[in-house]
């Protein structure tokens, strides 16, 4: 059976073109493999503290000295963690915010980028160990970035998306891609157009 971590971080709510995306993509997913369970995180809904002293202190100290503030980090990390470890597909809904990405996924992505869970230092260099997994994300860009040289050096969602997958030993990572989104309403419609194309191709 597949099990498939959806994930969605825009703070648009109904507005939001990559949750849009992102539910296409699972529905995809589910109608390809009827018994798939999907587990969904909404990490702007339920935000995902960033990282202090406590929240990073807890993995450098035996469990029996935590804090109760480290013992709730160690605990929700523990929990994100091990949905994304235990999940085949990872749906991941990333809008461009400033060039990035939304600070609540990169949040979560601080939870589960940890040494010896999900990748480890050898005396060759780091080796991720979440490996055998797909991620798919569905990144959403006002204007059009992919196809635009000037454009393209400032783009920092996807590449550093496919690098941080990558790190943790993840190579199957896939983009749907809806750009132009905020340059009219022609502009926009061809954008989800040409993603409900590539939302096709991902289960064909």
């Amino acid at each position: 059976m597949m099990k498939l971590l959806h994930i969605d971080s825009s703070v648009l709510g109904d507005n939001s073109v990559s949750r849009k995306l992102t539910a296409n993509i699972t529905k995809a997913y589910q109608a390809a493999n009827p018994n798939a369970q999907v587990t969904y995180l909404d990490l702007a809904a339920a935000e995902p503290a960033h990282l202090s002293g406590e929240a990073l202190g807890h993995r450098f100290v035996p469990a029996e000295s935590h804090t109760e503030v480290q013992k709730r980090e160690a605990a929700y990390g523990e929990t994100l963690l091990t949905q994304f470890l235990g999940a085949d597909v990872i749906v991941v809904g990333a809008p461009m915010y400033n060039f990035s990405i939304p600070s609540q996924l990169k949040a979560w992505i601080d939870r589960i980028a940890v040494a010896g869970r999900t990748f480890k230092y050898t005396e060759n260099g780091p080796v991720g160990l979440a490996t055998g997994k797909t991620v798919v994300v569905a990144s959403s860009r006002g204007g059009v970035y992919s196809s635009n040289e000037a454009l393209r050096a400032l783009d920092h969602q996807e590449a550093y998306l496919r690098t941080v997958f990558g790190f943790v030993g993840i190579t199957d990572v896939r983009f749907v891609r809806a750009e132009g989104t905020s340059m009219g309403d022609a502009k926009k419609a061809e954008a989800f157009a040409s993603a409900e194309k590539e939302i096709a191709a991902l289960t064909a």
